[in-house]
């Protein structure tokens, strides 16, 4: 194994965990490069460790109608990556995977009235699916993202260490197969770290700023995309007596909780915020109330029944608490799991939350992604 440089102590870790994956370092990693920072530290840190890195530029559908798209000065950002660290480059077209798998599923939820969750489907279908099928095709032993998670000895999915930019979220429909197959080489590193890391090395990218956004197609206005396949038609705003206050463009573009994207005819009390707690796609209709209001409480549950359920690290014990997310990001919130059968469950939450039919509720015990499943 090459050294480690002064310029990585802080990283030493997680080259030790990269090489406590598989002792046999002439081991071929394909690394996903999207021309961003994350994976070109990931490419480098596999390197270092001494692994054969192939970079992987993966091609997905681009709609013709969004100006933001941006996949060929990507490429271009992940070939400069790869020539830099002098490491073979390919790219993979995933186009129809991509269009079938991501993008018509999410129209599907949407137009249903549902709240998909496209980055979950992405990693699902595309990166740890699609992605690693092709690379073990062309002769790829593992492959490797720029995801902020780790996987342990076991193949099991855990929290990265920088808690701002946890991902493992987005991770839950993994398998232990598909894990034992993946490197997460900056799940150990905080992100301050990763770009002074990319500086160092030289890496162009250290200063390119994250791409947000729909999955690798960047920085577009969700609802015009939407808009794009699903026909806008203008329908009601009700408050919770059932009174006309306003107007929206179609039901299936908006979800619970949300407090933008219709408009307020009638005048109220006050100022406060309106948000969406409940919605009809068949008349389509959008009812809204106040958050203080006690009216809100109805879209607030202690129960869900999640569906399509995947535990990656076993079935959860009955009467024990864990830990739930029912959004990215939302602060962890206690909970115990009752297994209705082999693809649905009850989360009982300890305080009422708010979620919407298609949204993903993920579940941890301590540091450790059990798994989760889709609100039914």
């Amino acid at each position: 194994m090459k050294s480690i440089s002064k310029t990585k102590q802080n990283t030493s870790k997680i080259n030790q965990k990269i090489n406590s994956k598989n002792k046999n370092l002439d081991t071929t990693v394909f690394v996903g490069l999207s021309g961003g920072v994350d994976s070109s530290v990931s490419a480098y840190l596999l390197q270092e460790a001494g692994y054969n890195v192939v970079g992987a530029f993966i091609k997905i559908w681009q709609p013709e109608f969004a100006e933001t798209c941006t996949w060929k000065e990507d490429r271009r950002s992940a070939m400069r990556v790869a020539a830099h660290l002098n490491i073979p480059f390919v790219t993979i077209d995933l186009s129809d995977e991509y269009k079938h798998g991501v993008i018509d599923y999410m129209i599907r939820e949407y137009a249903e009235g549902r709240t998909p969750n496209p980055d979950v489907m992405c990693n699902r279908e595309i990166k740890f699916k699609a992605f690693l099928n092709k690379a073990i095709e062309m002769g790829a032993d593992m492959i490797a993202t720029g995801h902020y998670a780790q996987v342990n000895d076991d193949a099991e999915l855990l929290k990265a260490v920088d808690p701002a930019k946890e991902q493992s979220y987005f991770l839950w429909t993994l398998s232990k197969k598909e894990l034992s197959k993946t490197l997460f080489p900056i799940g150990n590193i905080p992100k301050k770290e990763v770009r002074k890391i990319a500086e160092k090395a030289g890496l162009h990218t250290f200063e390119k700023k994250d791409s947000q956004g729909l999955c690798f197609i960047g920085k577009v206005d969700f609802k015009d995309f939407l808009k794009e396949f699903i026909p806008a038609k203008k329908g009601n705003v009700i408050d919770n007596v059932g009174k006309i206050i306003g107007y929206h463009d179609g039901a299936a573009f908006l979800t619970i909780g949300e407090r933008h994207g219709f408009t307020i005819t009638e005048k109220t009390t006050d100022d406060t915020p309106l948000y969406v707690i409940d919605k009809d796609i068949d008349k389509n209709t959008v009812t809204v109330a106040q958050k203080e209001n006690k009216i809100f409480g109805n879209s607030l549950s202690n129960e869900f029944v999640i569906k399509d359920t995947n535990w990656i690290s076993g079935i959860p014990e009955k009467n024990k608490k864990y830990d739930a997310q029912v959004r990215y990001h939302q602060d962890y919130q206690k909970c115990m799991i009752e297994v209705l059968n082999d693809t649905e469950a009850k989360i009982i939450f300890d305080n009422p939350q708010t979620g919407a039919k298609g949204q993903s509720v993920v579940v941890y015990d301590k540091n450790i992604c059990l798994g989760g499943g889709i609100i039914k």
